[in-house]
């Protein structure tokens, strides 16, 4: 049984709806953040900053600032009470990771290391959940054959990648190349040592609570610049695929394996072939939902910037009994009727 939840990067999306899945639970939370995602994407509005202060409202959700590249920060918050530590922390920009790639390295390499080998050394018997991305796989996707249709690219041969494709010999972002090595740390943690670790390899996350940015979290971005009538920059020709995924879905998973007797796994982790969305096509959503025309420009691609990326789920289905319960649809309107509540936060 979870008694006592450690949530790193506990005021993001991810993080914050963790630790609100799991206090709901009547389980006991410590959420740990530093609050620099505005700062680190140079927002001069605040997006953690309102989630913590969301978070307060419960009593069995205790939020700590601190940053995981402070060791101190970390052993004031591993205790041998805790029993379950989702790494929600990172530098989570591509863009942002090319323009300064050892903060990138600070955050994801090291700081996973960090809370990796902190959590070896006070409550090893601890699950350990670690957010990874598609990304780990760098350009390597791109060698999958594609069709181009007239609103999107799709594979020629299969449905999804799974976790057998490989992860190297490519171009990557330095993004890519740090949150690769914070997941091959989780699995050697879990060779090595024989903690309980797991590995998600996630496409793109979305859902209520969420502040996109340009560099980050392109589904809020473009409903809250749409909404708002400000510039959507495309790089590319829009035609460019990624499942969805929302956020309570993901959550359901990391609960489903660390109630499991697995002691490691990797995952892929998104909505699958049946969730879907192409950037034109969800231009064309927001106009018909909006009734807004979004300010589209476009722009060159960017480096090592995936054509197409779905995941194969069929794995983490069979392991865990797991599928998401939330369509792209409906988990849109979710968003939407968010975004809309709360366009204050957004001016």
């Amino acid at each position: 049984m979870i008694k006592k939840v450690l949530i790193t990067g506990g005021a993001g999306l991810i993080g914050s709806s963790a630790a609100e899945y799991y206090a709901r639970k009547g389980t006991d939370v410590i959420v740990f953040d530093n609050l620099m995602r505005s700062n680190i994407f140079g927002y001069r509005k605040k997006s953690v900053e309102y989630n913590w202060r969301y978070l307060a409202k419960y009593p069995n959700i205790k939020r700590i600032k601190g940053d995981v590249r402070n060791k101190r920060d970390l052993l004031e918050v591993i205790t041998k009470k805790v029993d379950m530590v989702i790494h929600a922390a990172g530098q989570p920009g591509v863009p942002s990771s090319v323009r300064n790639p050892e903060l990138d390295f600070s955050i994801n390499a090291q700081g996973t290391l960090n809370v990796l080998e902190c959590l070896r050394k006070v409550s090893p018997q601890a699950t350990f959940i670690y957010c990874s991305t598609n990304k780990v796989y760098g350009e390597n996707v791109d060698k999958t054959p594609l069709r181009e249709l007239k609103t999107r690219y799709i594979y020629k041969n299969i449905e999804g990648i799974s976790e057998k494709t490989a992860v190297d010999k490519c171009g990557h972002t330095p993004y890519g190349v740090s949150k690769y090595v914070g997941d091959i740390y989780t699995q050697e943690y879990a060779y090595l040592y024989g903690m309980k670790t797991a590995v998600f390899r996630m496409s793109c996350t979305y859902g209520p609570r969420q502040f996109g940015f340009e560099d980050q979290g392109w589904v809020a971005h473009f409903i809250i610049s749409t909404l708002t009538n400000r510039p959507i920059t495309i790089y590319g020709n829009g035609k460019q695929v990624r499942d969805l995924l929302y956020v309570e879905d993901l959550i359901r998973a990391f609960n489903l394996f660390a109630k499991t007797k697995t002691k490691h796994a990797v995952y892929n982790i998104g909505g699958g072939h049946g969730n879907t969305l192409s950037l034109l096509e969800f231009l064309d959503i927001l106009r018909k939902k909006l009734d807004k025309e979004p300010k589209v420009k476009f722009a060159r691609w960017r480096p090592s910037d995936q054509k197409v990326y779905i995941s194969d789920i069929s794995k983490i289905e069979n392991e865990l009994g797991w599928s998401p319960n939330v369509s792209a649809k409906d988990g849109i309107e979710r968003l939407i009727s968010w975004i809309k509540e709360n366009k204050n936060l957004f001016k």
